[in-house]
């Protein structure tokens, strides 16, 4: 920062004597105009004069602070105030003139012309070159290498962008075009670049002027409206960008710098999911709150939005360290006045949870920790069960010990008819904190969701990867679908769910209508610039060892009740003999431990409803 303030006062100190040498200039070129018989004659005679005009200048120039302005943004405003200094000169030279009767007014009229030639040429030279080049009327070299660019919205918001790019020396691309719905603006020309329609011309448009990148500025639209423009775009060959909504624009001083690639989330097309935080808040507010798994991707969007609720101490419990890590200093960062405690650990060490829940005493226990990549599990089954069972039912037993207020498991809807052991272990999961519920003080439950957008281990990342690398992208199946929800929304209607919670409920989240993977990996495909199957290929590769075409989010017997939240449902509790449930679980503990070749068909016994490939 103090580096650019020095820059600034240099370049001013060099304008100050650019507009002396300039002046001068100004008062001789004047004389000359106005055609005196003797000019150095009457240059002498006009001296004292002309010292006063150019010190009032001088003076009017640094009252409106044209020495502190950055002047390869230079535009309107900077021109109103040159326009406003120019009337100034004008009026005290008049005033001269009228006073004493010299200098003339010819004269005067003269030297404020001149001194505005000049004083423009300085300060918006630049902008008239950069403007040259963009007509094409200087075809220079380097311009043919710059990415051409229609801005989808011909508003404050997308002339502030096509303002940058013309200024910017650094940016890679050019406004060669604007589109916007307003039949007022089409046809019309804004700082040199024309609206050459509405939404509906902006693949025709994109073709006719060869545009590479299509950057949306309509920050202020519905969801809706930029799922309409983004499904046009995406017909188009070009890279596609947006400008966010108008609250992530806050305090951001470069427009540009805010614009963002298109995600696969935009296409979604619904608004944000809103749940009551006043609510949420009296819940955490001033407790002590603990996460497992605190560093993967549900657990840290739990802990930011746990830490935005002013808990009394946020405890991240996690056994990767670098995931822990990276939260930490970002709550750091972002939070600093937060109480915050980061500890490494497993869930399946007794001893180290023990000691963990006896010293801080939390309140509350959100338990993210799971292994959930299906095809690994698959291989490494005694894996899933010694750490998704066994290190859910460690935390539910210190939660019960330690008179923890609420425990909320993490679940997930492949726990439902699962036909893979991650999904097996969930259920079981669900089934350990519904049988403990019914014996301890502390009140368990289980929120139950399906896909998240850019989870760990999605779909999402590994089709941008993909893509990055050229293809293909790969899909196990042309008809699977999934239920899809963002990261954000998902835990926010964990933690709403988490208050209305009395004990023993499975919450079911409403995450919409499922979709299609393999229009997943077309849309996006289609977004970076792409045309599926022609540019990037879509190899279908076969379904995985337990993969479903599509997941359900209830059983069958579990029924369905409402909350007062309509994307939050219950489903009622499955009675189980408890005895005869944690026999089964040290038999299924003794077998895990000691590396059993067939746990698959162990836990088929204890989930009657998990379905395996016995192959």
């Amino acid at each position: 920062m103090k580096k650019a303030r020095e820059n600034i006062t240099i370049k001013g100190l060099i304008l100050f004597v650019y507009d002396l040498i300039t002046l001068m200039l100004s008062s001789m070129f004047a004389l000359l105009i106005i055609g005196v018989n003797n000019f150095g004659e009457t240059y002498y005679r006009y001296l004292p004069y002309i010292i006063i005009a150019m010190s009032c200048t001088v003076i009017v120039y640094f009252i409106l602070k044209l020495y502190n302005s950055l002047w390869k943004y230079a535009s309107v405003g900077e021109a109103i105030r040159l326009v406003v200094a120019s009337i100034s000169v004008l009026l005290v030279n008049t005033i001269m003139s009228i006073s004493f009767g010299n200098p003339s007014m010819r004269w005067a009229v003269s030297f404020m012309f001149m001194q505005f030639l000049f004083a423009c040429l300085a300060r918006f030279g630049l902008r008239m070159y950069k403007n040259l080049k963009q007509g094409n009327l200087l075809k220079l070299h380097n311009e043919t290498k710059k990415k051409r660019v229609m801005i989808i919205g011909a508003g404050d918001a997308g002339v502030a962008i096509a303002n940058e790019m013309q200024t910017s020396e650094i940016l890679n691309m050019t406004p060669i075009c604007f589109v916007d719905d307003d039949y007022h603006k089409i046809n019309s020309y804004i700082n040199g670049i024309k609206v050459v329609g509405d939404k509906h011309d902006i693949v025709s448009k994109a073709s006719k002027y060869h545009i590479d990148i299509i950057i949306i500025a309509i920050p202020s639209a519905a969801k809706r409206k930029i799922k309409e423009i983004l499904n046009i775009c995406k017909e188009t060959k070009c890279e596609i960008k947006y400008l966010p909504g108008t609250k992530e624009l806050l305090n951001k001083e470069s427009l540009l710098g805010s614009v963002k690639n298109v995600e696969i989330t935009d296409l979604l097309g619904r608004e944000q999911i809103e749940v009551d935080m006043s609510a949420i808040m009296g819940y955490i507010e001033n407790k002590v709150i603990m996460v497992t798994g605190g560093g993967g991707s549900i657990g840290s969007e739990l802990c930011r939005q746990i830490a935005n609720h002013s808990p009394k101490q946020l405890i991240i419990f996690d056994i990767y360290e670098n995931n822990a890590y990276e939260i930490e200093q970002e709550l750091k960062r972002n939070l600093p006045e937060l109480k915050l405690l980061v500890l490494i650990g497993s869930v399946r060490d007794q001893g180290k949870l023990d000691k963990v829940f006896s010293q801080y005493r939390p309140e509350i226990v959100f338990h993210a920790a799971a292994h959930k990549h299906v095809p690994l599990m698959e291989t490494s089954p005694n894996e899933a069960v010694k750490n998704n069972v066994f290190g859910t039912l460690n935390c539910a037993r210190m939660a019960d010990k330690y008179n923890v207020e609420r425990f909320v498991l993490i679940s997930t809807d492949k726990a439902v008819n699962p036909t893979n052991i991650m999904g097996a272990t969930k259920r079981l999961c669900e089934m350990v904190v519904q049988t403990i519920n019914k014996q301890s003080k502390t009140e368990f439950i289980a929120v139950r969701f399906g896909n998240v957008l850019g989870s760990n281990g999605s779909v999402i990342p590994l089709f941008k990867k993909q893509i990055e690398k050229g293809g293909p992208v790969t899909v196990t199946h042309k008809d699977i679908t999934r239920y899809f929800m963002t990261i954000p929304e998902a835990v926010s209607l964990v933690l709403q769910a988490s208050v209305y919670a009395k004990g023993g409920e499975i919450f079911v989240l409403d995450m919409g209508k499922p979709v299609k993977i393999y229009d997943l990996a077309v849309n996006l495909i289609k977004l970076s610039g792409y045309t599926p199957n022609v540019d990037m290929n879509i190899e279908v590769t076969g379904l995985r060892p337990g993969e479903k075409l599509y997941e359900e989010l209830l059983m069958d017997e579990e029924g369905l009740g409402k909350t007062d939240n309509d994307l939050i449902y219950i489903g009622k509790p499955i009675n189980l003999n408890e005895d005869t449930f944690f026999y089964d679980l040290e038999r299924l503990y003794k077998a895990a431990y000691e590396e059993t070749d067939d746990m698959k068909e162990i836990v088929s016994w204890l989930v009657p409803t998990y379905k395996y490939n016995k192959k």
